[in-house]
């Protein structure tokens, strides 16, 4: 009997709460006067009241709180359009309706007001949703639902409910957007929207600070899922910009943050880990600011160390070196970490010494390797060198015979400075290596990191510092001028000095030549093939393009034996420009006199006994020439040709072509009556296409034996620079032949040649091959792609589509994709023309 009555009095509260709560509901149900409204409301309100005046008890309150809370918010949203809502004046709806919103469990009220608002219609109802929603977000009504978590005073909950919690957290901004649209508030927008959650999250950590130093235990499980969860959906960026200064700052002096951050970050969930600390590094300022946040996480989490000693550095390239310097100085800065950066330098040194990924990584992936490996090495300490200097010698040097091999520039570069600041570093044998490159901002940036960067924040200069750099400089003019009042004044001074005269500027005058240029090409040639003499074989080579384009009849005599000369000079003398100017001479030869020259150029390109920069000479000379070919000219009078006879006399008006046509369009246009006047231009003066008849003897023959390797020379062994740049003049050759009879076979014949290497491991013959197809497209007839080229187009278009979506450098990339668009233009161009044709007939 005694347990019996014992029961019934434990039980007695909850049942008076739930009768209570049922009476209101049937008030504001079926009661039309405002006076019991507002009673009822009030007494909704004193089951959430705190303190003495309170009409309820503690037990009653808490069961409220646990049981019929979430239920009254949710019969008010769904009883929204109830008659007697209206009839509250707006400061009794502010108090005693939404006041029940703003004053209960925080995370019952936020998912209420988030089905509400995605529940109602939009109208005045839905807009008073949203106001409550919005002034919940204003209250730090979030800070008290992630404090409340932390104190694990939260009504005990599935993980269903909290992860449906986590969501609406999150998502708040995307939700309310789908809902409201245009109306959509400021608030709820990501720029406001995150920043504000990441105020909460900090408020809930201090407060955790405090409650640890007052004695209470705390949990961090919710604020680090919530930090997971928003930063693995894309906003690390806004929160953690927040989040990781005021971090940094709180955990500079005090051990209690730094272990809230520790635990705060342990907690985060292990597939939400690398999202967190990806934004984090990207967000503190130094790796000593990071240290203190994350501690030795790397140490005691697998998913961490995975993510700072391997994904970020070996498997990510798209972050700046200062996120490079962060990681990497973490690592260096405890005895703990640094085995780590060990374990780190051994891998970036494999990788980047590795032959194959030289070939087939993109070239920025390369260059942010590169980074980190002398990061690395610049952050290792004696010791820790002597121990790794054979692994790093063998580095050195398997990298830069990868690197120097390459055909691309950038490459090349890169490999010769790595290896510079490592034989720097190492000083084996007091022996450094110095290459001969030109400097550029890629070259310095990387020739940098080897000088360490300490601190989070550059301390400012001292003042006395300034004043001592500054007073100096005023120094030479303060002793100047009584020194020179004095040498002015004294009577003995020597006005007349070779001192007081100024020198003349002699900077723009030209040095006077005891020899004369030769006038005549024969003298020319013979002294480019016989004379020693330095001077006049540089006034023979500088005047060589110009006789030849003066004197047509007799450069043509001998152009084929001029060539031949200087194909073969060498810049003996070292004299200024002698590429481009033999380059020159060589490129008016050949357009003078275009079949034997072309012919005697492309055979030598296979010939023996000549260097690699011979034969990229031959096939730069061929495509300027052919592109000065292809470029339409008007005829011009020979300025060398002078007449004895001529005569200062203006000519007869009849004789001049170009004023009878002017007359004639002048008296057109007089005589013409348009509705509209537009501009008109003058039409175009048609002229010959000087390539198009001598395209064949550029393009073909470069297209024999280019599979029989020479003794030095082998185009599809080691030689690739030579076959990327071999295709590419192939390419333009073909592009310049566009409407030439002949383009057609050309086109067959060059996506025949390129075919067997569209999968080269060279990124340069790739490209090369990309621009050869699509100048196919571009200037093949669409009629003849779909003729000659009908069983080939499937697989080409198979392939490019694999390149445009899985090559590693970016340029075969693009080229591909525009390789794909040319083709579908042309094939959509010649169905439409059949089409027309058969409708015609």
């Amino acid at each position: 009997m005694v347990v019996t009555i014992s029961k019934m009095e434990s039980l007695a509260p909850n049942a008076e709460v739930r009768l209570a709560v049922a009476q209101c509901f049937r008030t504001l149900t079926t009661s039309t006067d405002t006076k019991d409204i507002i009673t009822t409301l009030h007494t909704l309100h004193s089951y959430l009241d705190e303190g003495p005046e309170s009409r309820s008890s503690s037990v009653q309150r808490a069961e409220f709180r646990r049981a019929h809370f979430s239920r009254t918010l949710q019969f008010l949203v769904s009883n929204i359009q109830a008659d007697w809502l209206p009839s509250l004046t707006a400061a009794q709806r502010t108090e005693l309706w939404d006041g029940l919103f703003l004053k209960g469990p925080p995370e019952q009220a936020l998912l209420v007001l988030m089905d509400g608002v995605g529940e109602l219609r939009a109208g005045t109802n839905l807009d008073h949703v949203v106001s409550i929603t919005e002034k919940f977000l204003q209250r730090g009504r979030l800070a008290d639902l992630l404090w409340s978590y932390c104190l694990q005073t939260a009504p005990s909950d599935s993980p269903q409910l909290r992860e449906t919690l986590l969501a609406r957290i999150v998502a708040l901004p995307d939700l309310t957007a789908n809902r409201l649209h245009l109306k959509n508030k400021p608030l709820f927008l990501p720029q406001q929207y995150y920043p504000l959650l990441a105020t909460e999250m900090l408020t809930a950590l201090e407060r955790t600070c405090q409650a640890l130093k007052d004695g209470t235990d705390c949990s961090l499980t919710f604020v680090a899922q919530t930090l997971g969860k928003v930063c693995i959906q894309g906003h690390s960026g806004l929160v953690l910009a927040v989040m990781a200064p005021r971090l940094s700052v709180c955990t500079r002096s005090d051990m209690v943050w730094q272990r809230v951050c520790w635990k705060l970050l342990e907690n985060v969930p292990q597939r939400w880990m690398e999202s967190v600390l990806t934004g984090l590094v990207q967000a503190v300022n130094g790796p000593d600011a990071l240290g203190r946040i994350i501690g030795n996480l790397a140490l005691t989490n697998k998913k961490a160390q995975f993510v700072i000693t391997h994904k970020l550095l070996l498997l990510q390239y798209k972050y700046e070196t200062r996120v490079l310097r962060t990681v990497l100085g973490h690592l260096a800065a405890d005895r703990e970490r640094r085995p780590l950066l060990i374990q780190v330098l051994r891998s970036l040194s494999q990788a980047w010494a590795n032959p194959s990924a030289v070939k087939h990584t993109p070239l920025e992936q390369q260059l942010y390797v590169s980074k980190a490996l002398l990061l690395s090495v610049s952050l290792l300490r004696d010791a820790e060198l002597q121990e790794l200097r054979s692994e790093l010698l063998q580095c050195m040097l398997g990298g830069m015979q990868s690197h120097l091999d390459s055909s691309v520039v950038r490459i090349r570069h890169m490999g010769m400075v790595v290896g510079e600041c490592l034989s720097s570093r190492m000083d084996i044998n007091n022996t450094k290596l110095k290459f001969e490159y030109d400097q550029d901002e890629e070259t310095r940036a990387l020739l940098s990191l080897m000088t360490p960067v300490t601190g989070d924040e550059p301390e400012a200069e001292p003042c006395e510092r300034v004043s001592v750099v500054a007073s100096p400089r005023e120094t030479p003019s303060t002793q100047n001028v009584p020194s020179q009042n004095k040498s002015n004044t004294e009577p003995d001074s020597d006005l007349d000095s070779d001192d007081e005269l100024a020198p003349y500027d002699m900077s723009a005058d030209e040095k006077m030549s005891k020899e004369s240029p030769p006038r005549y090409l024969r003298d020319c040639l013979e002294t480019l093939m016989s004379s020693e003499d330095p001077e006049r074989v540089e006034l023979s080579l500088r005047v060589a393009d110009g006789l030849v384009r003066k004197n047509v009849f007799a450069a043509r005599e001998i152009s084929v034996q001029l060539t031949k000369v200087l194909l073969h000079m060498e810049d003996k003398y070292s004299m200024t420009g002698f590429l481009s100017v033999r380059q020159a001479a060589m490129v008016a030869l050949t357009v003078t006199d275009c079949i034997p020259v072309t012919q005697y150029l492309t055979s030598e390109f296979y010939s023996l006994n000549y260097s690699l920069r011979q034969r990229l000479d031959i096939l730069e000379v061929l495509a300027l020439a052919a592109q000065e070919l292809s470029k339409p000219t008007a005829e011009k009078r020979d300025p060398s040709i002078s007449i004895a006879g001529a005569t200062d006399s203006t000519p007869y008006p009849g004789e001049d072509p170009v004023h009878w046509r002017h007359v004639v369009e002048k008296r057109i246009q007089s005589k013409t009556k348009r509705l509209r006047q537009g501009v008109t231009r003058p039409p175009a003066e048609a002229s010959p296409n000087r390539y198009a008849p001598v395209a064949g003897h550029f393009f073909f023959p470069l297209l024999s034996n280019y599979d029989k390797p020479q003794v030095t020379f082998d185009l599809f062994g080691g030689d690739h620079l030579v076959l990327g740049r071999l295709i590419h003049t192939l390419g333009l050759f073909m592009h310049l032949a566009v409407n030439a009879p002949i383009a057609a076979q050309m086109g067959c014949a060059l996506l025949d040649f390129v075919w067997s290497v569209r999968y080269h491991v060279d990124q340069m013959v790739r490209r090369g091959v990309l621009f050869a197809v699509c100048s196919v497209f571009l200037s093949m007839p669409s009629q003849n792609l779909l003729l000659d080229l009908s069983e080939q187009l499937f697989d080409t278009r198979t392939w490019l589509a694999d390149v445009a979506e899985g090559d590693p450098d970016e340029d075969c990339r693009s080229l591909a994709i525009q390789s794909l668009v040319l083709l579908d233009k042309s094939l959509k161009r010649q169905l439409q023309d059949q089409q027309a044709l058969s409708t015609e007939s």
